[in-house]
């Protein structure tokens, strides 16, 4: 099959499309011919050395993918050859084929391309962890999303509207802003130009109830700010810094929590009872048409670096996506 290989002998580690060793599909995998891979930020990281794959993973680049089931295990009877399904992965995504667990399996809702399956696992299970299981969202909570314009920030808006919560966001232009607010955010800040807690505290005076901060750094003690009593902080990323001071009197005061969550390094157990609640709290209503992925542009796998180079830019919103066939 053919696969991206990182070339850690070229100074900006080149992303090459080549021959690789098909996957052995295990008897509680289910083996897929990929159809399209979403792009993650932790994709430019593990290229850059920075995020080695957990022990076991493969070490191709790849969160999530979509395609069609070639084989599956001999344990394996919730699917079937043929079936339309998309995966979230530990690795392997960049590729023709991958072999997974199962139990980190869904069926695409019909409505669904491949190319939107695509960047439906990872970030959208990202969101519902860290919403709703992590930071215990109610309805009509306030909740501030950082980031609101990426793939996470994109699902996290619309699982809180869903949910019924009301949803700020911050962003890096207008552009952005108006996305969002199609999106069902009531709040966008650019924080280019405006102070988030500032802003935030004019939108709710009485602080948040739950911040998704995928930025750490200094962000961590402004967000202690904006909480309300009982508020919770999730960091999910430290792209702003990977470390920050918290105020702790004002923590203890408002009786806030900070949470720091993973998704790729959990156990398959771990991820197998995510996946479970996920499709049956969430994918429901991303069949009906409720939720949508939203998707920057599509690239064909041989143009993997473009897709990293857009990504690194921050231009897009919402999800880009490798098409591997078809």
């Amino acid at each position: 099959m053919k696969a991206i290989r990182i070339d850690e002998s070229s100074p900006k580690r080149a992303l090459i499309l080549e021959e690789q060793p098909e996957p052995v599909c295990g008897a509680d995998d289910v083996l897929i011919d990929v159809v399209a891979a979403g792009v993650n930020r932790a994709d430019l990281l593990q290229r850059a050395g920075k995020y080695p794959p957990p022990p076991g993973a493969s070490q191709i680049l790849g969160l999530e993918v979509s395609g069609v089931v070639a084989a599956c295990g001999t344990n394996v009877s919730e699917f079937s050859v043929g079936d339309r399904v998309c995966a979230l992965l530990a690795g392997g995504g960049y590729a023709e084929r991958v072999s997974v667990s199962a139990a980190h399996v869904m069926k695409l809702p019909e409505p669904l391309s491949f190319e939107a399956g695509a960047g439906l696992p990872e970030a959208y299970i990202t969101a519902y962890l860290n919403l709703c299981l992590e930071g215990e969202l109610q309805p009509g909570e306030r909740v501030l999303i950082h980031g609101g314009s990426s793939g996470v920030g994109t699902a996290a808006i619309q699982i809180c509207r869903a949910l019924g919560a009301q949803v700020a966001c911050t962003v890096g232009s207008a552009d952005k802003a108006a996305r969002c607010a199609e999106l069902g955010a009531e709040c966008c800040i650019n924080y280019k130009t405006d102070d988030f807690v500032s802003a935030g505290k004019k939108w709710s005076p009485d602080g948040v109830d739950l911040i998704l901060d995928c930025v750490g750094g200094d962000y961590l003690a402004r967000d202690v700010q904006l909480l309300g009593f009982g508020g919770r902080v999730v960091l999910i990323a430290s792209m702003g810094g990977a470390t920050g001071s918290v105020p702790i009197p004002e923590l203890m005061r408002k009786r806030a929590k900070i949470i720091g969550s993973v998704l790729r390094s959990r156990t398959d157990s771990e991820k197998a009872a995510i996946v479970s609640s996920f499709t049956k709290d969430i994918l429901p209503k991303v069949a009906r048409g409720e939720l949508r992925v939203i998707v920057d542009s599509v690239l064909p796998l041989a143009e993997a670096d473009a897709a990293h180079e857009r990504m690194a830019s921050s231009a897009h919103v919402g999800k880009l996506i490798l098409r591997v066939r078809g």
